[in-house]
């Protein structure tokens, strides 16, 4: 099958590569000349693990192809999808007009029956609302002859594993009311459902909250863990302890009840602003999301607490060493990462940081430009901490579970450990001689 892909980000590159390693046609369309020209080169602007082997081995086989023109990807395909950023507004709402712009480009073009698939994470309703405007485009240029539908179809991926999770999903949710249209959808994703995951097939509404739900849902067990990781620095106990014990508790499973230094990225802070917002636009005070909101923000100044209870407020003169500045392993994104408050709030104290992450000192500068005369990015983890008064884990990539702490002890200038992340053990600590300060095991007061 022919597939059109209109935006080639993030969810619209994943999943347009994992349907062209399937066999079909793929057509990545997006209005960046400059991302396209790379993307013909394979050069990637994210990087995912596994994703720039398949676009090299799928242009290779003539399966992929990137254009700026959107008539050669939909002119006889059957799909075409929606991949195009969401971004919030200051009032926590979607931004949409990506969205409808892409509708109304489609009917513009369009001149066969096509399935439109929303792929990108929209408000309840806006699946109709890309109906409307396509149908208003083809009354405008007479065509009202051109037969068409529109499904909603949220992604589901995590970042640093969202190949992994195209082409193996734990489910696949469809939102359309025409069974016609759900038989044709059910095609497309039957090679990706062999080990008999479910294809869900629902209406378009529930499909659209879904998605939402489904964050909230995830953002609210992280809340709720560093809630209680507060707790224990307080009154004493161990967030690890009391993880396993919730975790053994088969009602509640092992998944996101880790504490940290809060969440990020672009989905789960995106995603819970806009529910709070959907419901406040509806009369509905979403009060579990927007505690979870407010708990998030709060952890992110978490770190930045305990370095202020050990250092004190006026740091100049002190070095930090930052070992992680994406939100998360296996990805550059930078999006609301928790790294931007801590190294931010450092700084304005007068703080110089030396930073490493293995993918995101590229988008980290950028984010970070205005303070550039404060941040040093060095080659590798170990250059960052020359030197230093103390290390700030933020990002938990596997290279840092295991450092080597005799090396680290003969180049820090203090030995000083604040653990974002809980991965290091109090007695090795203590062993090699460090200050270690964690989250949630009472290893300080609040």
């Amino acid at each position: 099958m022919k597939i059109c892909m209109v935006g080639a980000g993030y969810v619209g590159l994943v999943t347009g590569v994992c349907f062209a390693n399937m066999g079909n046609e793929v057509w990545c369309v997006d209005v960046d000349e400059v991302k396209i020209n790379n993307l013909k080169a394979a050069i990637l602007p994210i990087y995912e693990p596994g994703l720039r082997e398949l676009v090299e081995s799928n242009l290779k086989e003539g399966r992929l192809h990137f254009s700026t023109d959107i008539t050669q990807g939909i002119e006889d395909a059957l799909f075409c999808f929606i991949a195009v950023g969401t971004p919030p507004l200051e009032d926590g709402s979607a931004n949409l007009s990506h969205i409808f712009a892409a509708a109304r480009t489609i009917g513009q073009h369009m001149n066969q029956y096509l399935i439109v698939v929303t792929k990108s994470t929209v408000p309840v309703g806006t699946t109709e609302k890309v109906r409307d405007i396509i149908r208003q485009e083809l009354n405008v240029r007479g065509r009202d002859d051109v037969g068409f539908d529109v499904v909603s179809n949220p992604e589901f991926l995590k970042e640093g594993a969202a190949v992994e999770d195209f082409m193996r999903p734990d489910r696949v949710v469809i939102g359309t009311e025409n069974k016609g249209t759900a038989e044709l959808m059910k095609q497309l994703y039957k090679p990706f459902v062999r080990n008999q995951n479910p294809i869900l097939i629902m209406d378009t509404k529930s499909a659209e909250i879904a998605k939402y739900a489904a964050n909230a849902m995830l953002a609210t067990r992280i809340s709720f863990m560093n809630e209680i990781a507060q707790l224990c620095d307080t009154v004493g106990g161990d967030i690890v302890n009391i993880r396993m014990a919730m975790a053994t508790d088969q009602r509640i499973g092992k998944q996101f009840l880790y504490a940290g230094a809060g969440y990020g990225g672009s989905c789960f802070p995106k995603d819970v602003m806009e529910l709070i917002h959907t419901g406040n636009k509806n009369g509905l005070d979403m009060a579990i999301a927007t505690a979870v909101h407010t708990v998030n923000e709060r952890q992110k100044h978490y770190l930045v607490d305990m370095i202020k209870k050990r250092f004190g407020e006026n740091l100049s003169g002190i070095r930090f060493a930052v070992w992680g500045l994406a939100f998360k392993p296996q990805t550059d994104d930078m999006r609301e990462a928790p790294s931007i408050i801590i190294l931010q709030s450092l700084i304005k104290m007068g703080a110089k940081i030396v930073a490493f992450d293995p993918q995101a000192m590229e988008q980290a500068q950028r984010v970070f430009e205005n303070y550039a005369d404060s941040i040093q990015y060095v080659d590798t983890m170990m250059d960052a901490v020359n030197a230093v008064d103390a290390l700030v884990l933020i990002t938990d990539w596997q290279q840092f579970r295991q450092p080597d702490f005799s090396d680290m002890k003969k180049r820090m200038r203090q030995l000083v450990v604040f653990d974002g992340r809980n991965q290091y053990e109090f007695d090795e600590m203590k062993l090699y001689g460090f200050e270690y300060y964690c989250i949630g095991r009472n290893c300080w007061k609040i």
